[in-house]
């Protein structure tokens, strides 16, 4: 199975996760996943920011993508009053993620840039631009992570950073592929991340599906395998980075980077330029979504918590830039992790 997962391009993946038709968009419910494969379709800018929001699809990018797509949605009947009255609907799906409000910006400026007449049309082919530029992310970013690793490479990565939350192979899950077709992982260890486990149902289907050696471990295991197996790095993806270089990134991430640092071990974020948010000063100002308690205590609807449990769900935690060593862009990495850095990176063309 390596063999043949090695001959893929990189740039594209076999996991179709978002189709678009044309007069909807299919995407593939990540909440059942891995134990079975359904499409949602999704035929109006409501149907997409329902999608969003009850995670049936995911990922800072993806999200980002399936608004645009929403917004060509809207977009159908030629009627900009339609296209403005659907961005609010789309922006409060998820507040977190700044690949959202970055798409909606985008798209809302393509629709002022023009006549009703072609409205439809427009939108449409933004849309699908939209898509296809963060395809070529993906890719940039692949090879500019690999590079930062060296043969033998045993890697801890967190939540889910790949095909799944992107429009092509990942962005965290996109480095490690492209370090393992040059030769470089050894192998590569998945923690579930809780509350959600989107580490064990997504992450490791997704590794091995491309043929990786991945290892599941738990959340609490981390600082163990840093101590006694030499891991060459942690590798996560992000939802917002800050103008000072903080990172925001599924819950648990923090608590992940002080150990990287405790034990000297590099804790890459990769992450295309528009999850960066440059409104933002510092992680302390971006909001932190908090989610249904449900999800902490029932998993698939099953209680694993006494009944009438308090519990809390923050979604999201921010990580200081100071435990950062770099962050991997499109347009280049981030090394050493800081404002001024990130601000030289971000604005190139």
């Amino acid at each position: 199975m390596a063999k043949s997962t090695r001959r893929r391009p990189l740039r594209e993946d076999p996991i179709r996760h978002i189709i678009w038709r044309g007069d909807r968009l299919d995407v593939l419910d990540q909440r059942r996943l891995p134990r079975g494969v359904k499409y949602v379709s999704c035929r109006t800018a409501r149907d997409v920011a329902a999608a969003t929001a009850d995670m049936i699809l995911r990922g800072a990018p993806l999200i980002g993508c399936a608004a645009a797509f929403g917004m060509a949605l809207a977009a159908r009947k030629g009627r900009l009053k339609d296209v403005l009255s659907a961005a609010p609907v789309l922006r409060r799906a998820r507040p977190t993620a700044v690949n959202l409000a970055h798409a909606l910006d985008h798209m809302l400026a393509v629709a002022a840039d023009g006549p009703e007449e072609n409205l439809a049309e427009r939108m449409a082919e933004a849309a699908v631009a939209y898509h296809a530029d963060d395809l070529g992310f993906n890719a940039a970013m692949a090879g500019l992570g690999a590079a930062l690793l060296k043969k033998g490479s045993r890697v801890i990565t967190y939540c889910n950073a790949g095909a799944l939350a992107t429009a092509g192979i990942g962005t965290a899950l996109g480095m490690i592929r492209a370090a393992w077709l040059a030769g470089k992982i050894d192998r590569v260890y998945a923690c579930e991340t809780r509350p959600y486990l989107q580490g064990s149902r997504l992450t490791l289907w997704e590794l091995m599906q491309a043929g990786i050696p991945a290892t599941l471990i738990t959340d609490n295991m981390a600082a163990h395998l840093m101590k006694t197996r030499k891991i060459a790095a942690v590798i996560v993806g992000s939802d917002r980075i800050a103008a000072n270089a903080d990172v925001c990134n599924k819950i648990g991430t923090y608590g992940l980077a002080i150990l990287a640092k405790h034990h000297g071990v590099p804790f890459y974020v990769v992450a295309p330029s528009t999850t960066v948010d440059m409104r933002t000063a510092h992680g302390d100002d971006i909001p932190i979504e908090e989610r249904s308690v449900a999800e902490v205590v029932e998993i698939f609807g099953v209680p694993i918590a006494p009944k009438g449990a308090k519990a809390h769900h923050f979604a999201f935690d921010v990580t200081p830039h100071e435990l950062v060593t770099a962050i991997v862009t499109e347009k280049g990495v981030v090394s050493p992790a800081d404002g001024d850095t990130l601000k030289k990176v971000i604005s190139k063309r």
